[in-house]
């Protein structure tokens, strides 16, 4: 069986999680940026990583606009960010429905991992917008519980990683 793991990385958590992926499988993990659609035809197992972003999967187009292509493959998406997972509620109502169309979920494993938010490492832009989420929820008189939490989560400031969260998607993909 023919896998790969592919991952768009912006900070690098992304980047180290389709390493140990990629590591514990016996496969190559590839920068989306490198790889051509057309190329994944020869893999039977294909797994995509980005980084969530406003609730959006980093470069995750490359496994949704060519889906027709790839959906008799094993589909795995896994995404790095700091929701935390037990908030499944809002990551499959959010997430997972502004990513993919419902026939498609018959099709794709979704997995969300840990990653890391370093300040001092984030793009001008990535700051001034959490600074701008985290001022507009602030300003609500009574926030919700996610609200509450993506306030919490706008002063996150470190290293989340968590390697031990891919043995799921590893023993999903020995399956």
């Amino acid at each position: 069986m023919q896998t790969i793991v592919i991952y768009k990385s912006k900070y690098g958590s992304t980047k180290a999680y389709a390493e140990k992926i990629a590591e514990a499988l016996g496969c190559q993990a590839v920068d989306a940026k490198s790889i051509k659609a057309k190329e994944l035809e020869s893999y039977d197992t294909i797994i995509y990583g980005g980084g969530l972003y406003a609730e959006i999967i980093g470069g995750v187009s490359l496994i949704t606009k060519n889906f027709d292509m790839l959906s008799g493959k094993k589909l795995a998406v896994f995404t790095t960010g700091l929701t935390p997972t037990d908030c499944r509620e809002y990551y499959d109502g959010m997430v997972v429905s502004k990513n993919f169309k419902p026939h498609m979920l018959e099709k794709v494993r979704i997995f969300n991992f840990p990653g890391k938010m370093i300040i001092n490492e984030l793009s001008a832009v990535h700051r001034a917008a959490i600074k701008t989420l985290k001022k507009i929820m602030s300003s609500k008189e009574n926030p919700t519980e996610m609200e509450a939490l993506l306030i919490k989560l706008c002063d996150a400031d470190g290293d989340f990683t968590d390697f031990d969260a891919i043995n799921e998607l590893i023993d999903y993909v020995a399956e």
